[in-house]
């Protein structure tokens, strides 16, 4: 068989608690059936990965490679290849990263299990994580649409971004579409992803992004290139700690400046108003080095604090 039929299974006993979660708000990642299923380009090649349950303890993970050919694309800027191996390899890797499925929460559970906020939760949830991107970019690209709305809104405009550019394999609903790489979005121009909703400072924003990604001016994977980040306009701490923590797996990253923490922790502390970013950071300081994933942690297990209260400005 050709390198375009080629397929690879691997199976994983994650070592603490696992249960697969929901898919992506931009509907890229899948799970139906108790199947979690991807479509990722790897250095050019595009591989379908999939991840289930096989038993209690057990995940398994499969990645074929796609013909090419079996792709629509709707702009081409890179020409796809055929996978090989090491294709395959990468890709049930950043599915693997996504779901969280290698995290040893061992630690975590020991040092909090009898934390007054947290225990509660964690006995509640012990197989917990935050929910990943497989890739940086992707991580980046959805904190700067999340700037300064609110989620349901940044998730419509990441599956517009997704459904404009995003390569797509098979038809219909059922469909997959992969999301536009960097160098895809640094080919157009800001009033293209303007008319996706993105505003006018945003869009700008995110092509200069992905023009440093694109060329190699800025390693995303790791905390050495924030700095270049933060230089360009609209970009701020809030999308580079969201970046660190759904990127990178940087489980200390707090987005300190999101809105659900300000009403969290404005309930939480009992301060009768919401908090500040300050707040935020001290009320969470406690957790260090687990600050992103308890801030991810409370938030999904006390989201109804979070919907009390007027409307307040989003971070960038």
């Amino acid at each position: 068989m050709g390198a375009a039929l080629a397929s690879l299974e691997v199976d994983v006993r994650p070592p603490s608690p696992f249960r697969l979660a929901g898919g992506s708000a931009d509907r890229t990642l899948r799970v139906e059936r108790g199947v979690a299923t991807r479509l990722l380009t790897v250095d050019r090649a595009p591989v379908l990965v999939r991840g289930w349950m096989r038993g209690p303890g057990q995940v398994a993970f499969r990645a074929e490679a796609v013909d090419p050919a079996a792709l629509r694309i709707p702009v081409r800027c890179e020409e796809p290849r055929p996978a090989g191996r090491p294709e395959l390899e990468a890709a049930i890797e950043r599915l693997r990263f996504a779901l969280g499925v290698d995290e040893d929460m061992a630690a975590f559970h020991r040092r909090f299990r009898r934390d007054p906020l947290v225990g509660p939760i964690i006995r509640r949830r012990p197989d917990y994580r935050p929910r990943r991107r497989p890739w940086p970019w992707e991580a980046l690209a959805q904190a700067v649409c999340g700037q300064l709305i609110e989620a349901s809104r940044a998730a419509l405009i990441e599956r517009r971004l997704v459904g404009r550019w995003g390569a797509r394999l098979g038809e219909g609903r059922g469909a997959l579409r992969d999301t536009p790489s960097a160098a895809l979005i640094a080919g157009r121009a800001p009033a293209e992803l303007e008319s996706m909703d993105l505003s006018g400072g945003r869009s700008v924003a995110l092509a200069r992004l992905a023009r440093e990604v694109a060329r190699g001016r800025c390693d995303l994977t790791t905390p050495a290139g924030d700095a270049r980040l933060l230089a360009v306009p609209g970009i701020g701490p809030w999308t580079i700690q969201c970046l660190a923590l759904f990127g990178r797996g940087d489980m200390d990253a707090l987005p300190a400046g999101d809105l659900g923490y300000i009403k969290l922790v404005g309930h939480l502390a009992g301060l009768g108003r919401r908090a500040t970013v300050p707040e935020v950071e001290e009320f969470y300081a406690p957790y260090e080095p687990y600050r992103g994933l308890v801030g991810s942690l409370t938030l999904a297990g006390l989201h109804r604090v979070v919907a009390e209260g007027p409307r307040l400005p989003l971070a960038a």
